[in-house]
Order: C-alpha cells, then structure tokens, then sequence
C-alpha cells in the first residue's frame, strides 16, 4: 500500500533524550500508529534523502488523568515512536537548528 510519506511521519520528537541520541546518528519521530518499520523507512528516505539503516519502534500508551472538577478519569491519546539510525555521515538538518 502506497502512503505518502507525510502520512507516516508525524512530527520529530524533542527532549533531552532525542538531543543524546543524535550525536550516535538516531533520530525520534512520532509516527502514524499503523505505520510499519519498512514504511517508516521509505518515509524518511523520501522525505530527507537519506539512507536508514535501523528503524526501532515503540508504542506508548496514553497517560491517565484526572479531572479537576468532576472525578471522572481522562487519557491522553496513545502515540508511537520510532528511532531511526541513519548511515555514517547522513544528518538531518531538521535538527541541527
């Protein structure tokens, strides 16, 4: 099935861990929950033209809240991750700013 490439690649993630891991070539997505490893793949090389080595995927679940002023229980949507590995001396400038 052929998806566009925005579709499968949300958004990148930024925190302090995504910032660590970018000095050993892996970059943190938030990416579409259907989405594949080997979609994630082609989606990246795609959209940055790079060569992907590794794509690690992660699924986190929503957390659960409460409510301020009723005691019903909320939860935030689950969202999946994914830690792609590029090749030696590939970046993404998306993150360099």
């Amino acid at each position: 099935m052929n998806k566009n490439p925005r579709d499968v690649i949300l958004e990148p993630i930024v925190s302090e861990k995504s910032y660590a891991l970018l000095d050993q070539g892996v970059y943190t997505f938030r990416v579409h929950p259907n989405a594949s490893k080997p979609e994630i793949a082609d989606a990246i090389r795609a959209i940055f033209e790079v060569e992907v080595v590794k794509v690690n995927t992660l699924n986190r679940d929503g957390k659960r809240k409460r409510n301020r002023r009723s005691p019903t229980l909320g939860q935030r949507p689950a969202t999946k991750r994914a830690y792609v590995t590029l090749a030696p001396g590939d970046t993404i400038e998306l993150f360099q700013a």
